[in-house]
């Protein structure tokens, strides 16, 4: 096994999407099987209604997912705004570990953050409001506790209002802000910073207290995916195997 860490982000993994599904467990088993650690930061799944639903893809899933940790590959997940509800149940299932909003991890000597990257879109007030509502635990357990066709058809409602919405907003406001990101980095004490959701690839450098820090933005899949492959030496984007 390879000294070599691996994130993605923004799989957006569904019934309707099948043969990025299969991207995705071909990924698994061909690329991840060879690596020491995989982070998927978000938003794996479309639209994730609890640990109960054993559909596909979900269910393919976590099998994939335990046949790896099983054999020795570290696999961390950090909810999205489309996967918040994936839990416990889950994480016990497969054998992966949960991470906060925000988690500082040691990639191989350089402290780095890594975020879904939704809570660095401060512009968009309506979102941050909504997300601060639906992610209290009250929330989740009156969601849960509702039955599983019921949860689909709220999804599908919500998937629906979420693009009525994205229409209207101009594409800057559902970018990160760049003050907000200056001062995450500066909460947390990094001069690194990798997350996903906003669906647009680059590395940026920037300035913070006169020193040179990057943020990594990775890609949505379904048109070219990529991985961001970190290893002790060096780091790079790799593309997927279709």
């Amino acid at each position: 096994m390879k000294n070599e860490t691996l994130f993605i982000s923004d799989l957006h993994l569904s019934i309707a999407r099948p043969a990025i599904t299969q991207r995705f467990l071909r990924f698994l088993d061909r690329r991840v099987s060879g690596a020491e650690r995989l982070y998927i930061l978000g938003d794996l799944f479309d639209a994730y209604l609890g640990d109960d639903d054993d559909h596909s893809p979900n269910r393919e899933v976590k099998s994939a997912f335990r046949r790896l940790t099983d054999s020795g590959t570290q696999i961390y997940f950090q909810h999205g705004n489309r996967d918040f509800l994936l839990g416990e149940a889950f994480a016990l299932e497969t054998g992966i570990g949960l991470l906060g909003d925000y988690e500082i991890i040691d990639l191989y000597g350089t402290a780095t953050l890594v975020s879904h990257g939704d809570l660095l879109c401060t512009d968009d007030l309506q979102y941050q409001r909504a997300r601060e509502r639906i992610r209290t635990d009250a929330w989740k357990k009156t969601a849960l506790a509702k039955p599983l066709w019921l949860r689909r058809l709220y999804a599908r409602w919500y998937r629906f209002r979420s693009g009525l919405d994205k229409r209207g907003k101009p594409a800057e406001i559902m970018d990160v802000n760049a003050e907000a990101v200056k001062d995450t980095m500066c909460r947390y004490g990094v001069e690194q910073l990798i997350h996903g959701h906003t669906h647009r690839p680059a590395i940026h450098q920037l300035m913070i207290d006169n020193k040179s820090c990057r943020r990594f933005v990775l890609p949505e899949w379904g048109h070219s995916e990529t991985v961001l492959c970190w290893s002790p030496e060096s780091f790079r984007t790799e593309a997927i195997d279709k």
